[in-house]
């Protein structure tokens, strides 16, 4: 497969898309004008305390108070277990946090609509190969490396590094990687967290100690990896950067890195404006003629799969499956792109064969190991519907590229005139 990372630098914003095998598999942008909060690190003071709904709201210095779910509150004292591991909670957050307490959060989920954005005190720092967790204990390794033998080496080298207290994860990055290299890395985390530490203790309550790096940086922490063919930057001082990060966190990749120097607009070049227009639309055709559906409400998103143009060659269940198995592949890289989160549902052309029906989830779940962000299909219901999840971390690329109709209020329908 041919990985590449396409990078846009203006004035005003810098847009990063990622294609594979020439199609558009992830889209990022951030304009000089947006406000991210999602890895920022704030000292913060409790506003108030819902046993009920077992959360706090953390005044961190925004216009919206924090949410602080119980889950994410257990790295204070005692609670030193990561939440993602913890799975329900056995701890009170009342016996956690008190109104008033000054406490150390992370945002790990941008705010939305109404609702302000969601903090946890389970502070992490990532780089390339690790995650370094200086409040947790926690010594994990990337479920997304299968290998046994790797994971036990990985494992090992984790265990024999100088955490003192403090905990970390290795990432799917690091097959491969020496000890040596991810001793360098752990410590170019932990002077960063020194550095926010000392900032800890002293000053006003609400204040930032740390703004997570800009997009340049994440692109050659999180995207630029082994697997990926080439990174093009059409902006000579974003090129010199992107190298001068490359020899900091991989070296070995920085010959991948090209400058787009040709006269022409760099997304026209590379056919990436038309395919952004393709995944704002709200139905995607297949090659074959079948058509499927992205209805979005405020509890889940819907996603409905049609025959179509399709007719097919032989009988109705060959239609069926084959339309299915264009339309799932099409689908998980669809949810990919467009950043959907939360609820799933997904209504395929309904299929008697129950095989048929395992395979199809079975090419969802493959496909959607491509995904970074955490997924889980929790199977087919009774009326043949798909349940997923994907975690909601960021804006969806809708909310990202459109604004609201001021005519229709976001409805795409207007008064007739009657």
């Amino acid at each position: 497969m041919n990985k590449e990372l396409v990078v846009d630098v203006r004035t005003d914003r810098t847009r990063v898309a990622v294609l594979e095998n020439q199609e558009l598999v992830e889209f990022y942008i951030e304009r000089t004008s947006d406000e991210k909060l999602v890895g920022n690190i704030y000292r913060g003071k409790v506003y108030n305390v819902l046993p009920g709904m077992q959360a706090a709201f953390v005044d961190i210095g925004y216009e919206k108070n924090a949410y602080l779910y119980v889950d994410d509150a257990q790295t204070y004292g005692k609670y030193s277990i990561p939440s993602e591991q913890n799975g329900a909670s056995e701890y009170k957050i009342e016996d956690i946090v008190k109104v008033g307490q000054e406490i150390t959060v992370q945002v790990i989920k941008e705010a939305f609509g109404t609702k302000g954005p969601r903090v946890t005190t389970n502070i992490t720092m990532p780089g390339k190969n690790l995650v370094f967790l200086p409040k947790s204990k926690y010594i994990g390794v990337s479920k997304k490396i299968t290998s046994t033998k790797e994971r036990e080496r990985l494992r090992d080298i984790a265990g024999n590094l100088e955490l003192n207290g403090s905990g970390v994860i290795i990432r799917t990055e690091a097959i491969g990687e020496e000890k040596e290299e991810i001793e360098r890395e752990l410590e170019y985390l932990k002077k960063q967290w020194g550095k926010i530490y000392n900032k800890e203790r002293k000053g006003n309550v609400p204040r930032c100690l740390h703004i997570e790096i800009d997009l340049l940086n994440r692109v050659v922490r999180e995207l630029f990896t082994k697997d990926v063919n080439s990174v093009i930057i059409n902006d000579q001082n974003a090129y010199d950067r992107v190298i001068e990060l490359s020899e900091m966190f991989s070296p070995s990749l920085k010959f991948k890195v090209e400058h787009f120097t040709k006269s022409y607009d760099i997304y026209e070049f590379y056919q990436i404006h038309t395919q952004i227009n393709k995944a704002l639309s709200r139905h995607i055709w297949l090659k074959s003629g079948g058509v499927i559906f992205f209805d979005k409400t405020e509890a889940l998103t819907a996603i409905d799969v049609n025959t179509g143009k399709y007719t097919g060659k032989k009988d109705l269940e060959e239609t069926i499956f084959k339309t299915n198995v264009e339309a799932v592949k099409e689908i998980a890289k669809q949810i990919r792109l467009r950043n959907i989160g939360g609820i799933i549902i997904i209504d395929f052309i309904d299929m008697n064969d129950e095989e048929h029906q395992q395979q199809i989830i079975n090419i969802l779940k493959e496909e959607l190991k491509k995904d970074h962000t955490k997924t889980s299909v929790l199977g087919m219901t009774g009326l043949g519907l798909v349940e997923m999840t994907r975690k909601k971390e960021s804006y969806t690329l809708e909310s990202l590229m459109t604004v609201r109709c001021p005519h229709c209020n976001g409805s795409g329908k207007i008064f007739a005139s009657v």
